[in-house]
């Protein structure tokens, strides 16, 4: 009787001792799902700022020059289409490079108050965009390492949590 109440002594601990182990492992994905979560949203705020600031440029841009072409033909597709931030990053990334290309080739851009306003307002989401990359780049780079090491990669494959991709900013 008493080598049986040792038994489920030594069981009961074990199963408590699984019971932490699992919480504080689970605890250390869903710290790093959530940190990554945020700053998804920050990187989707920003972008949508950006989008909206070079939507504000283009007519501006179109009356300070004289010839008739055609400019940032992806932003004005992009209205009618969901695209992820992965790919809005490089349109925008792309639209931007030609707005300075523009104001570069057409001087009178820069004499408006109003795109030099936008302009710098775009430099600072840039900056925001790469901080915020760079923080979510981190935070990838620790929740996939989870994924992989022993024993956390048991808990991963048991709550079906899958590999997340960086953001590469190309």
């Amino acid at each position: 009787m008493e080598g049986l109440m040792i038994c489920i002594f030594i069981i009961i601990i074990l199963v408590c001792i699984i019971a932490i182990f699992y919480a504080t492992i689970y605890n250390r994905f869903q710290e790093y799902i959530i940190r990554i979560n945020e700053v998804e949203s920050m990187i989707d705020n920003y972008l949508r700022n950006k989008y909206d600031l070079i939507n504000r440029a283009i007519p501006i841009i179109k009356g300070n020059i004289k010839e008739d072409r055609d400019i940032f033909e992806d932003i004005v597709k992009l209205r009618s289409r969901k695209i992820g931030n992965f790919e809005l990053y490089r349109i925008l990334m792309d639209a931007s490079i030609q707005l300075n290309a523009l104001r570069n080739e057409f001087p009178d851009i820069e004499k408006s108050d109003e795109i030099k306003k936008i302009c710098k307002q775009i430099e600072d989401i840039d900056i925001k965009i790469d901080n915020s990359t760079s923080y979510y780049n981190d935070n990838i780079t620790i929740y996939n390492s989870l994924l992989k090491k022993f024993p956390s990669n048991i808990i991963a494959i048991f709550c079906k949590y899958k590999e997340k991709l960086f953001f590469d900013r190309k």
